[in-house]
């Protein structure tokens, strides 16, 4: 459970700046991961992406200040990082569903968002299947799309470059490359640094490279490998979330930080929904001094 205290930690270290610049190079820092995996698992977990939870937090306690103080409206968007009394405004009221202004008047409806606590809750004891397997190194050949460190913008990337995909021959041409004894389609996110994020459409499979693809190398790893059914997008982002509140805690193994892959078969008649599996990179967990 130690990735947990240290993710705890670094929400303590963002709650901490709500008034200053918070880096989030410095809370990834803190939670011993990449800024990409720090964001990615914070969204999973949270249920909202890293930058709406910050707004969400600075305006809570931005309302607090308006209903306290004397302070002038845009001292106060001053001081939570906004210069601009049109940016304060939008943001509050994305948040609060009333200007800034308004909020001071006494009787105005406002939302509390206090600040994210992460614990191991015992939920109910729904079971969820799993294996580990150890697997030599996978060489893919794709397509792939550019994501951003943004977790938010990927959301809406990566499903915009399937429906893409789905409809054209490339597809199709993808889809010839798997190997006999693997006829699946995989969505690989691999991260290597800030500037080489990207998204892989592609098939397992030693063939050469055809002209408009690229190919990549997965490493070696051991994996927990996870089945899923129903609508592929919720049963994917619901086993992330899954494995990293109710699997990874108890398990002994730490997130290794590898290209994550979801593998679908070839002969889906569905593109939105069926059996896929969500195969995880893990390693044994180190024991603290």
């Amino acid at each position: 459970m130690e990735w947990l205290k240290k993710i705890s930690q670094a929400i303590v270290y963002i709650e901490r700046n709500l008034t200053d610049d918070i880096s989030y190079d410095e809370a990834a820092k803190i939670a011993c991961c990449s800024t990409y995996y720090f964001q990615r698992m914070f969204s999973y977990i949270a249920g909202i992406p890293l930058s709406e939870y910050i707004r969400r937090r600075r305006m809570t306690s931005a309302a607090f200040d308006l209903q306290t103080s004397d302070i002038k409206v845009m001292d106060i968007g001053l001081k939570y990082g906004y210069k601009s009394p049109t940016a304060f405004n939008r943001a509050f009221q994305s948040v609060h569903g009333v200007s800034p202004t308004v909020a001071r008047v006494q009787g105005t409806l406002l939302n509390s968002y206090p600040p994210i606590s992460f614990s191991i809750l015992v939920t109910g004891g729904e079971n969820m299947s799993y294996r580990i397997e150890t697997k030599e190194a996978i060489r893919i050949v794709g397509a792939k799309i550019s994501l951003q460190e943004d977790m938010e913008q990927n959301q809406k990337i990566v499903p915009i470059f399937w429906d893409r995909m789905l409809g054209s021959t490339l597809f199709s041409d993808i889809c010839e490359l798997t190997n006999k004894d693997s006829c699946n389609i995989l969505g690989v996110t691999a991260y290597t640094n800030p500037q080489n994020i990207y998204y892989y459409i592609a098939a397992s499979t030693d063939k050469p490279v055809p002209n408009g693809m690229v190919e990549f190398d997965i490493p070696a790893a051991t994996w927990v490998i996870f089945e899923c059914n129903g609508h592929f997008k919720e049963s994917v982002q619901t086993i992330f979330k899954r494995f990293l509140t109710e699997w990874l805690p108890f398990s002994g193994y730490e997130y290794a930080q590898l290209p994550d892959i979801e593998v679908y078969p070839v002969n889906t008649n569905d593109s939105k929904g069926g059996h896929a599996e969500v195969w995880i990179a893990i390693k044994k967990e180190r024991s603290e001094e």
